[in-house]
């Protein structure tokens, strides 16, 4: 473990203990630290990873210095130190989980996972794993990203998604549709409305098409805003980037129980 990574939760009964802090951190009370593209332009919603009021609970948001889509997406060697500067930033403010805003963050993930000193999940695809635990066996996990020609198998490999695992997703892309296609293009605007029907849609064709589906897991960061029609359209299990996010928070930030008994 790190020398002076600290835990702990102040409160009435601890509040004179000593409290260390790192030499040059100079921010406290983020557990858990966001990466982002910094080059995009589209509207950010509540509910979207880089949203503030997405959580109910403080995250440090910081951006990958001259990051785009298509190099995330191609995954270009070339922006591997900038990743890793930002992660190594975020660690040093106190952080004690780190987690991005693009699910092809991911093809860094055992990477950055190498360089840092806390817990990293730079991809919804992390989860998938677990979700293969949750359902039956016989079940699909259906997948909707935005652009399903960039899941590689090297994001696979990365995000620890065994080529057996990979028999069992089925994916689903929104690459072309009207409007959220804004999302890759940076048009600056979209109709969220018609956003949610595409979305949802997708999900719909997707289960119409493997009855077998067992869970929904949206891989894109801008699909959040969606997971609760995308849910009451399909009756799943619907996880995302939120939901990952919300348990990296969790394992982050233990607190005592109290109460009567």
């Amino acid at each position: 473990m790190e020398e002076n990574i600290q835990y702990g939760y102040i409160d009435a009964g601890n509040k004179d203990c000593i409290i260390r802090m790192k030499k040059g951190q100079n921010v406290a009370g983020f557990p858990v630290g966001i990466i982002y593209i910094d080059d995009v332009f589209y509207p950010l919603l509540p509910g979207n990873v880089v949203n503030g009021y997405t959580y109910d609970f403080p995250v440090r948001l910081r951006a990958v210095e001259g990051l785009d889509i298509p190099n995330l997406f191609t995954c270009s060697e070339s922006v591997l130190p900038a990743i890793l500067s930002a992660c190594t930033k975020l660690q040093n403010e106190g952080v004690r989980a780190i987690s991005a805003a693009c699910g092809f963050f991911g093809n860094y993930q055992k990477q950055v996972a190498q360089a840092v000193n806390v817990p990293v999940a730079l991809s919804s695809l992390v989860q998938i794993p677990w979700i293969a635990g949750l359902i039956r066996p016989d079940q699909k996990i259906g997948i909707l990203t935005a652009d399903k020609v960039s899941i590689t198998q090297r994001l696979f490999e990365s995000c620890s998604v065994t080529p057996e695992l990979q028999k069992r997703l089925i994916l689903k892309d929104l690459r072309h549709e009207k409007e959220f296609s804004c999302i890759l293009e940076g048009r600056g605007e979209f109709d969220n409305g018609i956003v949610q029907q595409e979305v949802t849609g997708k999900a719909v064709e997707l289960v119409r098409e493997c009855p077998e589906t067992g869970a929904i897991l949206l891989e894109c960061s801008d699909m959040p805003p969606y997971a609760y029609a995308v849910q009451k359209a399909v009756q799943l299990p619907v996880f995302d980037f939120i939901t990952l996010i919300k348990w990296l928070h969790n394992a982050v930030t233990q607190q005592p129980y109290f109460g009567f008994i």
